[in-house]
C-alpha cells in the first residue's frame, strides 16, 4: 500500500519495518514474514558481515563464502518469501498519534505497527599502517581463534580487554604479542599481575611499517626500534560505536556501554520497539544475531496475528466469518502461491 505525503514522498505502510540488512535483521524479516506480514527491510548497506572475506563458525555455511555472497543470498530468500528488501537510510523514527511508526528516508516514508532495530555497531579502527580486515586484522575472537592454533599472534590496545584477550588467545598458540603502540596501558594493578604470570609479551614501541605476502596476507610489522616481528594475524581492541541514536530518539533505554537494553525477546523499553543482533548486549556473532532475530519475529507474530481471538473479542464482535480468513494480505498469498510453484 503506498501513497504520497505532503512533501511529495512516496509513503509505504507496512505490518513490520527492519531497520538494517544485516544476519540479524534479515531473519525478523525472514520469519515475520513466512508468519504472515508485511514487512518491509530497510537497509543503508554496508555493516560488519559485509566486510568478512569469509564466513566462520555458521552451521551449512562453507568457509569460502564471503559476507556479501552470505547477505546477497539472505536478500533473495527473504524477497522469495514477499518481503520488501529498501536500500536506503533512515534517518528519523516518530510515533503517530495512532500508534504507528513513521519511519523517515531520504526520498520515502515507510509506516509500520512493529519497528525492528538491527543497526548493529561500528568497530573502532586503530591507526595505521594495518592489513586488510579478514587479512591479519580481524575484530571476533571467537569466530577466528581457530585460524590461529600454533601460530603468531599480536593484540593491540592499552585497555582491559585487550589484555585479556591476549592471555585467552594462549588457549590457541604460545606466541601471543600485547602491543601498545607507545600509548601507555590502562589495565588495572590486578591485571597486570595477571600478564605477569602468563607467557605474553607486552611490545611498547609503535609500528612504523607492515609487510605482507603476495595473497594479502599479514607477514610481519616493523617497529620504532627496528625489531620486525612476524604475525599471522591479530586483534585490535579499541571499542566499538553502537549505532543507538534512532532506538535512543524513541525513548528506548541504553545500558552503560551504548547498547539498547531488550528482554529475552528483543522487545525494547518502548511498546512495539525491538531490538536484535550486535546493537543489544551479548556476544557478537552471525549465530547469535540470526537467534534474536528469529526470537523477535516469533514474538512479533504472537502480537499482530488475527487469531484465534478471545473469548472477550468473539463477544463483542461475534463469530470469525469465513470472509474475514486468511487474514495474510493479498501480495503475500501471491508471493506463497509463486514460492510453491517454483
Amino acid at each position: 500500500m503506498s501513497e504520497t505525503d505532503a512533501d511529495g514522498r512516496e509513503d509505504r505502510s507496512y505490518e513490520v519495518a527492519v531497520v538494517g540488512g544485516g544476519p540479524a535483521g534479515l531473519t525478523s524479516a525472514l520469519y515475520t514474514t513466512r508468519l504472515g506480514h508485511d514487512t518491509v527491510v530497510i537497509d543503508r548497506g554496508g555493516g560488519r558481515a559485509a566486510m568478512m572475506l569469509d564466513t566462520h563458525n555458521v552451521i551449512g555455511v562453507t568457509e569460502e563464502t564471503s559476507g556479501n555472497e552470505f547477505l546477497a543470498t539472505a536478500h533473495e530468500q527473504v524477497q522469495s518469501y514477499g518481503a520488501d528488501v529498501v536500500r536506503n537510510l533512515v534517518t528519523d523514527v516518530t510515533r503517530r498519534e495512532d500508534g504507528r511508526f513513521e519511519l523517515a528516508t531520504n526520498n520515502k516514508a515507510f509506516t509500520a505497527d512493529r519497528v525492528v532495530f538491527a543497526i548493529g555497531f561500528a568497530d573502532e579502527r586503530p591507526e595505521p599502517p594495518l592489513p586488510r580486515t579478514g587479512r591479519g586484522l580481524h575484530y571476533c575472537l571467537h569466530c577466528d581463534a581457530y585460524m590461529f592454533i600454533d601460530e603468531s599472534v599480536y593484540v593491540m590496545g592499552v585497555g582491559e580487554s585487550a589484555a585479556h584477550v591476549a592471555m585467552i588467545m594462549l588457549n590457541f598458540t604460545d606466541e601471543v604479542d600485547l602491543l601498545t603502540r607507545g600509548d601507555e596501558p590502562e589495565w588495572s594493578e590486578d591485571t597486570q599481575r595477571l600478564l605477569d604470570g602468563h607467557p605474553v609479551d607486552v611490545i611498547h614501541e609503535d609500528i612504523v611499517a607492515m609487510n605482507k605476502g603476495d595473497d594479502g596476507w599479514l607477514e610481519s610489522f616493523e617497529f620504532e626500534d627496528g625489531t620486525v616481528r612476524e604475525y599471522k594475524g591479530g586483534f585490535p581492541m579499541y571499542g566499538s560505536k553502537y549505532n543507538n541514536e534512532l532506538p535512543a530518539s524513541l525513548g528506548c533505554d541504553l545500558t552503560d556501554d551504548g547498547t539498547v537494553a531488550v528482554d529475552d525477546h528483543g522487545r525494547t523499553s518502548v511498546d512495539g520497539v525491538y531490538a536484535v543482533g550486535d546493537i543489544t548486549p551479548g556476544h557478537n556473532q552471525i549465530p547469535v544475531a540470526m537467534g534474536q532475530g528469529a526470537k523477535a519475529g516469533l514474538a512479533i507474530h504472537k502480537e499482530l496475528r488475527e487469531f484465534p481471538r478471545s473469548i472477550e473479542e468473539l463477544e463483542a464482535e461475534g463469530a470469525v466469518a469465513e470472509t474475514e480468513v486468511p487474514s495474510v494480505s493479498p501480495s503475500l498469498q501471491n508471493a506463497a502461491r509463486m514460492f510453491g510453484d517454483d
